[in-house]
Order: structure tokens, then sequence, then C-alpha cells
């Protein structure tokens, strides 16, 4: 929390200023109210509201990145933090009835905070719902959490040959062909001897957030082994699975990773391979998904091949 309060450092310092400001010009234009003047019931409410603005400006500060849905919202409720602070010190201060810009400050912040939240709002549920839509194609790996793999969070090989299998049997009664899609990072080995392990596992991890965000709700992507992912693709023929390869590939080979102990961007490319069923229903599913696996594995370590030598 405190990690990420020092990031926005300089939103905190200008607050401070401002309210700062705020009191040192109330205080040299108006004078003290007597203590019988004082009305406490309205200082319980106003210094409650003003307590809980500065409170939430601090938990949004504390929980979000930089970013424009962060600024709205932190303005939004900064406008609402300074038109409750003018209120509150209102029931200390007596400012001369000529002064107008105590009313402006009390008066004018409040609707713009108002914009300034809900167009936040508005950006922040559109947020949730990329957040939520990525959830949902997760959930069919977390149904057995015995297998998930720490780094990724994704289900493992057993998982997706359960779940192919299962996916096979219900296309055959539709007749719906069923893909599987192969996708493994180049020279991976050679990223995690130069830039260390625990990078690796970070680029796995991000690679998985990237790839699960282009993928469809009914998509099954689970880690096969090391680098490599599977990517079960139900009611989807060949040429389409090809597609979704191809563009998989683009958005990999435009993802720029930094490394911790590296500023510099590392752009990584990725193979792809894809095997479809045949919809032959003569033939065990079992028997099946052991040769599309194969098909699959097969193809993708001739693109690799092909990949090495367009290099050299």
């Amino acid at each position: 929390m405190l990690q990420q309060l020092k990031k926005h450092t300089n939103k905190l310092l200008l607050i401070l200023l401002l309210l700062s400001a705020q009191i040192l010009i109330t205080l040299a234009l108006g004078e003290s109210k007597q203590w019988q003047e004082v009305d406490w019931l309205d200082i319980a409410g106003e210094g409650g509201a003003v307590w809980l603005c500065m409170v939430w400006l601090i938990v949004l500060l504390a929980s979000r990145p930089h970013g424009p849905v962060t600024s709205l919202l932190f303005w939004g409720f900064s406008c609402f933090l300074i038109a409750s602070g003018q209120d509150l010190l209102d029931e200390f201060i007596r400012l001369p009835d000529a002064t107008i810009w105590s009313h402006a400050v009390e008066s004018i912040p409040m609707p713009i905070g108002m914009l300034l939240m809900s167009i936040g709002l508005l950006h922040w549920y559109r947020e949730q719902q990329a957040l939520n839509e990525q959830l949902l194609k997760r959930e069919r790996g977390n149904r057995d959490h015995r297998r998930l793999d720490k780094i990724t969070g994704l289900a493992d090989a057993h998982y997706l040959r359960t779940q192919l299998s299962i996916e096979l049997k219900k296309a055959r009664a539709e007749g719906l062909p069923t893909s599987i899609l192969m996708l493994d990072i180049d020279e991976f080995r050679n990223f995690n001897r130069r830039l260390g392990i625990a990078e690796g596992d970070r680029l796995l991890s991000e690679l998985t957030e990237l790839i699960l965000l282009n993928l469809r709700r009914r998509d099954l992507l689970c880690r096969y082994a090391g680098d490599r992912f599977a990517i079960v693709m139900p009611a989807t023929c060949q040429e389409m699975a090809v597609l979704v390869a191809q563009q998989l590939e683009d958005v990999c080979r435009h993802f720029a990773f930094r490394a911790r102990n590296n500023d510099s961007a590392q752009f990584h490319t990725v193979s792809t391979a894809v095997a479809t069923d045949g919809l032959d229903a003569s033939i065990e599913e079992s028997y099946v998904v052991d040769k599309l696996l194969e098909r699959a594995n097969y193809g993708l370590a001739k693109a690799k091949e092909r990949r090495s030598l367009k290099v050299a």
C-alpha cells in the first residue's frame, strides 16, 4: 500500500498544498467564531464528509496505478474535499459578507467533482467488464484447483486432455469441428539465461494475460509444458483456428515486456500450430485426443524449425 502511494506523491502534495492555501486564505480574511456560535451538528456532518473524502482519496491512490481513470476519480474526490473543507471552515471562521470567493469554493467544485466522478466511474465500469470477461475465460481452468499452475494460474496438460475429450464428444454430437492450438515462446531458454528465471516467470504470467484477452470466452487456455501453451477451441474449423493463431502471433510480437533489471523493452515472437478433429465418430475420443496433440506438437516443432532457419 505504501509503495503504491509513493507513486502518487505528486498528487498527494498537490492536494495538501491546495488545502493548506484554502485554510490560510480563510484564516487571513476572516475571524474566529465564539464557541457558543458554533453548530456542532453541522461540524459533525461536514467534518465527516471531509474525513471520508480524505480516506477515499488515500484508498484510491493506494489501490490504483497511474492512468486517466485514476486521475478522473482523484480530481473528482478532490473537488468534493475542497468544497466540503470550505463548508467546515465556515463553521469556525466568520468571513465578511462581501466575500464572494468562499461561496464560490463551496458551490462550484461540487458539480465539477460530480461530473469528473461520473466520467471516471463510467470508465472504471468498463475496466471491470473487461476484467470480468478475462476471469470468465479463466473459469474453465479453475475447476480443478489441485492442478493449477502457480506461475500462470492456468490448468495443466492433464486437465487439457480431459476437457479436450469432453469437447470432442459434445462437438461430434452436434456435427461441429474442434481445434487445438499450440503456442510456444521462441528463444525462451536464452531469455531465462540472460535475465534470470524470475523474469522468465514474469514473462509467462504477463503473456498468459495477453493471450486470455485475445481469446473467446468458450476457448480454454492451459499451460501445456514449460513455455508451451495449448488452447482448446470448440466449434472451430481449421481455417478459423489458423486465423486466431496468426492474430496471437501478431499480438505477442508487438507486446513490450520490460524486465526489472533491464530498462529496454523486450519483444518476443511465438510459434504456433493448429490441429483439427476430422469428425470421424467411429474413432474413440481418447485416441483422437492423442492424435490431435501429436499433430499439434509436430506442427509446432516444424514451425519453430522454419523460424530458426529464417533467423539464421
